[in-house]
């Protein structure tokens, strides 16, 4: 039984680690909401942080363990999965009709994000040294461009339609919501640290690397709450929520996941990395372009049936790469 306990502590981790992150949503918005915060603010900053704490702590413990693989595949095969499974699978439901402002600014912004992180992990490269590494220094940035994008937010956020449906509507005694959100922290280190103990079961037991854990099961389990956030946003017709649940959560993941793993301790890049961050801008440069394709401005089921298949695609090369 011994054997079997690291397997279903990581299935175990993924239940929690979710779990945890809908009581601290609940939680911190009902506190919220007594402070007389607008729910425009609460979907902004308590939800979106929200769907991104399970990439967060799971990122924070494996940084504090020393398994700086599966931080760095966490959040690469997080925004891979963002993209083509989600939105593939999101677009299925129902066509996804997206906003200017989304195909001109928050799309790029994703891909700068992307590009901001292959500059500063590729030392090796553009330093002429012998190892490179995602720096306390790089972090620091990494949070700057966060800021800017949290300011740039702020200013558009009036205009997202739906933006109320995601909002937990409940609102609980004081006492009860603080309980939530020691809940829910409790419940996400718990549940982040299960994880990352089972991936390194996993790639230790399979002959995988952390880096290929990182970027299939860890990353997937800890994209669920972008999936039912923009799946359910599909079903209510919410596209732009749908849409903007994800690229924004690439966005989160970059700037301020790994800005504050980087921060609390650098993280090594491998070269290999560099495809998967590839693959990051791949996934960002074709959802800009079906903006062109079948209907103009948005991404229909076939383009969605098309993002699924470059998805599976993927994962067989990375189970073949190893």
């Amino acid at each position: 039984m011994t054997s079997f306990l690291p397997y279903v502590l990581l299935v175990l981790g993924f239940v929690v680690l979710i779990k945890g992150a809908d009581f601290l949503v609940e939680g911190a918005s009902s506190v919220a909401r007594r402070f007389n915060v607008s729910d425009l603010v609460i979907g902004l900053t308590v939800v979106a942080f929200g769907t991104s704490t399970p990439e967060l702590f799971v990122n924070i413990t494996a940084s504090v363990k020393g398994n700086t693989a599966i931080a760095i595949g966490n959040v690469l095969g997080s925004n891979i999965s963002n993209i083509f499974l989600i939105l593939g699978i999101s677009s299925l439901v129902y066509p996804l009709t997206i906003g200017h402002g989304t195909v001109w600014k928050e799309i790029p912004l994703s891909l700068l994000a992307v590009l901001v992180l292959a500059v500063v992990a590729n030392d090796h490269l553009l330093d002429d040294r012998d190892f490179s590494e995602i720096s306390r220094a790089d972090g620091l940035v990494l949070l700057s461009f966060f800021a800017v994008f949290i300011y740039y937010s702020a200013g558009i956020a009036t205009k997202i339609q739906g933006m109320d449906t995601v909002i937990p509507a409940k609102e609980h005694a004081i006492f009860k919501s603080v309980l939530l959100i020691l809940g829910g922290l409790i419940a996400l280190a718990l549940g982040g640290q299960w994880i990352v103990n089972g991936a390194v079961v996993v790639a230790s037991k399979f002959g995988m690397s952390q880096s290929l854990v990182g970027l299939t099961i860890v990353a997937v389990g800890t994209s669920l709450p972008e999936l039912a956030t923009s799946a359910m946003a599909a079903y209510k017709k919410n596209v732009e929520i749908a849409v903007g649940n994800v690229v924004g959560s690439n966005i989160f993941n970059i700037f301020f996941v790994l800005g504050i793993s980087a921060t609390i301790k650098p993280l090594p890049f491998l070269v290999i990395s560099n495809l998967d961050i590839g693959m990051v801008v791949l996934a960002s440069v074709i959802l800009f372009a079906t903006m062109f394709t079948g209907k103009k401005g948005a991404l229909d089921r076939w383009e969605g049936a098309l993002l699924l298949f470059v998805y599976a695609a993927y994962m067989i090369y990375l189970v073949i790469r190893g």
